[in-house]
């Protein structure tokens, strides 16, 4: 068994608002799913991707309006870094947030930025035969525009989790601190990065957990397995949209197996993604009492044509 990479990676933001605005308008991500966290539905969960809202591409946040700012420490992911397809998507990148008012910064590696509250970014060029994951934008022509995830990076010892990822989970090593995640159609990179003096300090600006993808007939098999290593996932949890465990790795950073599928498209047309609010069923009941308890948000479509 192998995941098919990161199949999504979920965020605290404190303003609802400015996150729509900065992920759409800004870095070109469609908002796919407006719904609410089903472990606490006062509260949103916003989920952005590519056009057709796909796997690989999906970074979702919970919205507390009350967070105080987190700050990223040992055991929690430090950087999200998404792909590009050349050098000129560095420079078109580095330009457009620049025009935001963005502080950007050249790396070896590619373009480190952070969003208002602080969440950590690069956007670096891959070169990979995997699928480009890329949401439409008037504005952000196709060929320069964000292709999905390459890759996270944590604060942590790679000494404590090293045995538990590549025999539990599979992870390939392909240095003393970078595992490489690949299934048959995609793949991702898992990397820590020395912890600075300071503790972490979980709110907004900061990774909740990040989810590995596994095809449906393989997840019972991965809750096993993981159980039997002594990690203590829970049990499945039936997410409408998809199936999760979750478990921490050895290091503290939370992860999760998600299902591909059966995906954002059950309950609203590939057309109108993210336009309502989309409740799974068990939770319609709560609309009426939920629905003006969530924070209004600027119509996307709206955004993206200034």
């Amino acid at each position: 068994m192998r995941f098919e990479g990161i199949h999504h990676i979920t965020c605290i933001t404190a303003d609802a608002p400015g996150n729509v605005d900065f992920y759409v308008r800004v870095l070109g991500l469609r908002l796919v799913k407006k719904s609410v966290n089903q472990d606490d539905p006062t509260v949103y969960h916003l989920f952005y991707a590519d056009e057709k809202g796909s796997a690989g591409s999906d970074l979702t946040f919970f919205e507390y309006p009350q967070a105080r700012r987190g700050r990223a420490g040992a055991g929690m992911v430090h950087r999200i870094v998404f792909r590009v397809a050349s050098d000129e998507s560095l420079d078109f990148w580095e330009e457009r947030l620049a025009t935001e008012n963005i502080p950007t910064q050249r790396a070896d590696t590619g373009l480190r930025f952070e969003d208002a509250e602080g969440l950590g970014f690069e956007i670096a060029v891959v070169q990979t035969d995997d699928e480009p994951l890329i949401a439409d934008h008037p504005q952000i022509p196709r060929e320069l525009a964000l292709q999905g995830f390459d890759s996270v990076r944590a604060y942590a010892d790679p000494d404590a989790s090293r045995r538990f990822l590549e025999e539990t989970l599979g992870f390939e090593p392909t240095s003393d601190d970078t595992w490489k995640v690949r299934g048959r159609k995609r793949g991702s990179r898992y990397a820590y990065d020395i912890p600075p003096m300071d503790p972490g300090i979980p709110g907004a600006g900061t990774v909740h957990h990040v989810a590995w993808a596994s095809p449906a007939e393989e997840h019972e098999a991965w809750q096993k397995r993981v159980a039997a290593s002594g990690a203590h996932p829970t049990p499945i949890i039936d997410r409408f949209y998809f199936k999760s465990v979750y478990f921490r790795e050895p290091s503290g950073v939370l992860f999760e197996i998600a299902t591909i599928g059966p995906g954002f498209t059950v309950d609203e047309p590939l057309e109108t993604l993210g336009e309502r609010l989309s409740l799974p069923p068990d939770y319609e009941h709560l609309r009426e009492r939920v629905e003006p308890l969530l924070t209004p948000l600027p119509n996307p479509r709206e955004l993206v044509q200034r």
